[in-house]
């Protein structure tokens, strides 16, 4: 969907605008079998109980309602020129346009009229949500239900932007405190690195971060961080991925071992890309420093396994938690944003997190009719 923003250019709200479109849909995607996926091929056909026959929705070609669209596509699709729909109806932009109105920012206008819809394609694509039991998937995943069905786990990103602390259990266990004891240990580690009081071996204080991760250990921090840099608090923050020894030796080459904090992001310490680069990247540190103690000072772990991490030779009281929970391409919002918050400062990285919650709430309860996320997924599902 193409989205149109017409608002102030305060901090603010420019972390919503990326909000906006970073947490549009919170359907959880796999790479599993279309025949055993929900709604549009998105999600889990078990997602409101897993088990739960009746939630076996079968393909969605089978679906009639999908069925009803396709020969709707093939009958008038060619008919559906943007500047014809325009001049058919003066009220079009009003009809296909959405405005949510932010608690502090002001409004966001969502436009989607300068896409090939009309009343009857909108019509048809809402009932094929609720063919798909869209809002009973959407409800279950608020929940905490195991929609993640090839993995059997939660998929609870939202909960890592849960500011209004509403209960969420996983197993049973409400994982609001673990939540905002991981953010509380953020906010501690940005604010000493950010006023110098985090120094490395020599007392020098931290000028270069270095993000050492794969996937959405690596790519939603790179993005958000690019993003936001007009925010930035003045360190320089490099990102390395490539199991390609140039890519590190390139980023090493600007850096002062004395003044560089490096960011290790592996949930299980064992990711072998990961790891490679950060031995590698362990021994550049200490062919400068000669003392393994130092790289206590340099070092910091995003992972769950602190064996690992100790033997390592990282403190573990620089260890930050995240969970089975969070799916990679949304791990930014958890202890993998790490380096955002670095960047931006925490203050800004909790705004972050509000205009993603912002964003979860309209996706939770506004009618399928106003729903930004809903109306977004739909509209790209049927340009694929």
């Amino acid at each position: 969907m193409r989205f149109f923003f017409n608002f102030a250019r305060s901090a603010r709200v420019r972390f919503l605008l990326y909000a906006c479109q970073a947490a549009r849909c919170a359907c959880p995607r796999d790479g599993s079998d279309d025949k055993r996926r929900g709604w549009l091929g998105v999600g889990s056909p078990q997602s409101v109980t897993l088990t739960d026959a009746s939630m076996d929705l079968g393909p969605l070609t089978s679906e009639p309602t999908w069925q009803d669209i396709q020969t709707f596509y093939n009958n008038n699709g060619s008919s559906l020129v943007i500047k014809d729909l325009f001049e058919q109806d003066s009220s079009r932009f009003s009809k296909f346009s959405l405005k949510l109105s932010t608690p502090n920012d002001g409004d966001i206008l969502i436009d989607y009229s300068k896409n090939r819809i009309n009343d009857e394609v909108l019509k048809k694509l809402l009932a094929l949500a609720k063919a798909r039991k869209v809002e009973e998937a959407r409800d279950a995943m608020f929940s905490g239900a195991k929609i993640n069905f090839t993995e059997n786990r939660a998929v609870l990103h939202t909960a890592l932007r849960n500011r209004e602390n509403r209960k969420i259990l996983v197993d049973g266990k409400d994982v609001s405190g673990d939540v905002n004891a991981v953010l509380e240990h953020m906010k501690q580690f940005t604010n000493e690195v950010l006023s110098g009081k985090w120094k490395g071996y020599t007392g020098k204080p931290i000028t270069d971060v270095v993000n050492i991760g794969i996937g959405g250990s690596d790519l939603g921090p790179l993005m958000v961080t690019e993003a936001l840099r007009a925010f930035g608090r003045g360190l320089r923050m490099h990102f390395v991925s490539n199991i390609d020894g140039t890519h590190l030796a390139e980023v090493l080459n600007k850096l002062d071992p004395e003044t560089v904090l490096f960011i290790i992001a592996s949930k299980t310490f064992t990711t072998q890309e990961t790891i490679t680069n950060a031995t590698s990247a362990k021994q550049w540190f200490l062919n400068s420093a000669k003392d393994p103690s130092a790289v206590a000072k340099h070092f910091v772990a995003l992972s769950t396994n602190a064996p690992k991490v100790q033997e390592f030779g990282i403190d573990t009281a620089n260890m930050f938690e995240f969970w089975d929970w969070v799916g990679g391409r949304y791990s930014l919002w958890s202890a993998i944003g790490l380096s955002i918050s670095l960047a931006i400062g925490f203050e800004n990285f909790l705004q972050l997190l509000e205009g993603a919650q912002f964003l979860d709430r309209h996706f939770r309860t506004a009618p399928l009719e106003q729903n930004v996320s809903t109306i977004s997924l739909a509209n790209e599902k049927i340009k694929q």
